[in-house]
């Protein structure tokens, strides 16, 4: 359970701390929008992605299920500012698939908590690895950090890209080239 009151005084006291009033018209309701809004950014500390392995159904397809450029927004840890990007998740299934809308809901489910890019990659694909079965599984993820774009260094325009293998798309070279040419294919024009 969030401690809304106690995410209210924090932010009180930062504002304080900066210089600013916390009673002027502009920020006296301030500390309860920030406390709304960690509330939601940090869902996933009280969220059980295995819910979301409920819609798997029994199907004999043995080859690449992959969807790409599935967009998220996550906390860095580190500065608590935002990084923002897309997933590519792929999954070779044995004999059990999964709804493809959970793949989105998986990956939310981790990206709504304090975290690091290179973390949300690898629990996504341990935790698919490990609730499919699958014979394997590949998590890519770009994204571009606030905390290196409009802070510090400032480089505006650069990107991270993590990746996570599983299975068959570390043992197999040629599993894991379908699996990479399929997530950067050209994308078809809508």
């Amino acid at each position: 359970m969030v401690d809304h009151a106690r995410i209210e005084a924090a932010v009180r006291a930062l504002l304080e701390a900066i210089g600013e009033d916390p009673d002027r018209d502009g920020l006296k309701q301030t500390p309860g929008r920030v406390a709304r809004m960690y509330a939601e950014l940090f869902s996933g500390l009280r969220e059980d992605p295995s819910v979301h392995l409920q819609a798997v159904f029994d199907e004999h397809h043995h080859e690449v299920v992959l969807v790409r450029d599935i967009p998220f927004h996550s906390t860095c840890e580190h500065h608590l500012m935002p990084f923002t990007g897309r997933a590519h998740i792929a999954y070779i299934p044995d004999g059990k698939i999964l709804g493809i809308s959970k793949l989105g809901r998986i990956l939310d489910a981790f990206a709504r908590r304090p975290q690091v890019q290179e973390r949300l990659t690898s629990q996504v694909a341990d935790f698919l690895a490990e609730g499919l079965k699958a014979k394997a599984v590949a998590v890519v993820v770009e994204a571009s950090h606030t905390c290196m774009t409009v802070r510090g260094v400032r480089k505006p325009g650069s990107a991270v890209v993590t990746s996570a293998l599983r299975g068959l798309c570390l043992r197999n070279p040629a599993t894991r080239e379908e699996i990479m040419s399929l997530i950067h294919a050209p994308r078809r024009a809508d």
